[in-house]
């Protein structure tokens, strides 16, 4: 055993010796070491047997129940994991993220790919879904608040797997985004239609076996200067105004909308209004929202795909005062939208990039104060602790 793997496994909170050679085995976590009744989140829940697919997004509800974004079943499914708190942060950065991962799995770091990041906010524990080559095995691999790493172990668990349909003649081709809205879990993703962009909202409790309402999705591209119905929303969030329900999604090259969901009947067509341009040339990758100085802000983190305007990286990140959203009228949306001034780090008024958020390859919000990154270093992808402005 080298002095490197040496160090990656105490890293990773697993003990080692060198008659182990350079294996490496990942823990499992069991809720309280026991199996974990199912909550009023799910109907009619199986327990055990569970594989995932995949897991293009993961994201939470109440309770410690774990949103997965299947999309090789075209499903999402819902997972009770038990892990229900206290909440403890991240006590300090995790290094060589990656290659402790592929470790685990039994790859390398080249073979492995990182899907996405979720923190679960009643405990602050980090969840990751990842894959390996040649065989697209998945898992869900979590980190606790010292560092120690552990693959989730579905066995004692309750969950429910809930199929998107498609349209008339379509099939859903890609979920890119899952999130928990209260009496509905929505998800966001793509069919292989005219009208490919589609919203999906699934009733809570969500029933295994169960489908989803599915809504067409067109949008006003502020910087193409058109609408559109084929490019799926990348990452949204569950928003509400004045008692309507609404997602907030980003897109490719980077308009910010929203879509009223109120009285929307299934199989209908929704327009989404354009209330922000972030700059062309960019790949939401998450969203958030966050409380701080008297406002609330929306955080929108992407990739640029050319050469970075500021900053040290072309993984970036903006906030955007949301009072942006409130905005319907024509003078201030689609056409007539903000847009950022992408030749300052700041502006207009209420539009600014996030300097803690550089390189980061995920993120995700840990409180009103902090976030958790998954970032770039010279040493292969870190996970720490971001203050947030």
């Amino acid at each position: 055993m080298t002095a490197n793997t040496r160090v990656s496994l105490k890293l990773f909170g697993i003990a080692a010796t060198a008659a182990a050679g350079a294996a490496f085995f990942l823990y499992t976590l069991k809720a309280n070491g026991a199996p974990v009744a199912a909550s009023s989140a799910l109907k009619n829940p199986q327990t055990g047997g569970l594989k995932l697919q995949s897991a293009s997004s993961l994201s939470f509800g109440p309770g410690g129940l774990l949103l997965v974004a299947e999309s090789g079943s075209a499903s999402v499914v819902a997972i009770e994991t038990g892990d229900i708190g206290p909440l403890v942060k991240l006590k300090q950065r995790v290094d060589n993220v990656s290659g402790l991962i592929a470790n685990g799995l039994g790859t390398t770091a080249e073979n492995l790919t990182i899907n996405d990041m979720a923190v679960n906010p009643d405990s602050g524990r980090i969840y990751i879904s990842a894959s390996r080559k040649p065989d697209n095995a998945t898992s869900v691999i979590t980190v606790d608040a010292e560092g120690k790493a552990r693959q989730l172990d579905l066995t004692n668990l309750p969950w429910a797997r809930i199929t998107l349909p498609g349209g008339t003649n379509s099939k859903v081709t890609r979920i890119t985004d899952v999130a928990f809205a209260g009496d509905r879990v929505l998800a966001a993703g793509s069919c292989n239609e005219e009208f490919a962009s589609k919203i999906f909202s699934l009733p809570v409790p969500l029933e295994h076996g169960g489908t989803a309402s599915i809504y067409s999705a067109e949008t006003y591209h502020v910087a193409h200067r058109k609408w559109e119905t084929k490019a799926p929303i990348s990452s949204f969030i569950p928003y509400e105004e004045n008692g309507q329900s609404y997602v907030v999604g980003a897109f490719a090259c980077t308009p910010i909308a929203k879509f009223p969901l109120n009285d929307l009947k299934p199989g209908s067509q929704v327009k989404g209004v354009s209330v922000m341009e972030l700059g062309s040339g960019n790949r939401p990758l998450d969203l958030f929202s966050y409380n701080k100085g008297g406002k609330r802000w929306l955080v929108t983190h992407t990739q640029r795909f050319h050469k970075p305007l500021f900053g040290p990286s072309n993984l970036w990140a903006a906030r955007v005062d949301m009072a942006y959203l409130s905005k319907s009228e024509p003078t201030a949306t689609n056409e007539n939208a903000t847009r950022r001034d992408t030749k300052q780090k700041a502006g207009p008024d209420g539009v600014e990039i996030v300097d803690s958020l550089f390189g980061a390859v995920q993120v995700d919000k840990l409180s009103d104060e902090e976030a958790i990154v998954l970032r770039e270093t010279a040493a292969g992808l870190a996970l720490e602790v971001a203050a947030l402005p």
